[in-house]
């Protein structure tokens, strides 16, 4: 099979970024302006959830700002493996032989394929700050540390998904 490169959208990552930053503002507006005074919820409510959106959403705008000047390939499949770059939590080539199964999942709208690997530890080792956090937490709550995506790509999931299967078939060593 030929090597499949898919490169970085970069007009769905404009958009990611435009996103983040438009509930970024909303996060101001609810922390540092909106009064509460008609609304239903406790004041300190409204601005707990105002400093959750600046907090989480500048972290993804800033992800973004990164990716948008990021001139790695998203992602590759090859004889080799895959070598992922669609995500924070991304930790580049993966050998076909590490890689046990990859599965569909979902949160909300957001479908991935979860990367099971034999060694985690190694590929979390890998990873320093807040990148090994998130790996740990997935690692904790799905069984892997390692995802893909096709949010950042230039090609939409069902398509991605079946590129990696039709590779992970094929290559598989397990």
């Amino acid at each position: 099979m030929p090597r499949i490169e898919i490169p970085l959208n970069k007009a769905k990552i404009i958009l990611l970024i435009t996103g983040s930053f438009l509930f970024v503002f909303l996060g101001i507006y609810l922390t540092f302006i909106f009064d509460g005074e008609h609304s239903r919820l406790h004041p300190v409510v409204i601005k707990f959830v105002g400093l959750i959106c600046i907090l989480f959403f500048g972290a993804v705008g800033i992800y973004g700002i990164v990716k948008l000047w990021d001139h790695k390939l998203g992602l590759i499949l090859d004889e080799s493996g895959i070598t992922d770059h669609t995500n924070a939590t991304s930790i580049g080539f993966i050998p076909w032989e590490d890689i046990l199964d990859i599965q569909k999942g979902q949160i909300a709208s957001t479908k991935y394929l979860m990367v099971f690997i034999k060694n985690p530890e190694t590929y979390l080792k890998k990873a320093h700050g807040i990148k090994r956090r998130l790996m740990q937490s997935s690692m904790n709550v799905y069984g892997t540390p390692l995802s893909l995506t096709s949010n950042t790509l230039k090609t939409n999931f069902p398509k991605m998904e079946k590129m990696v299967m039709e590779y992970f078939a094929k290559y598989r060593t397990t």
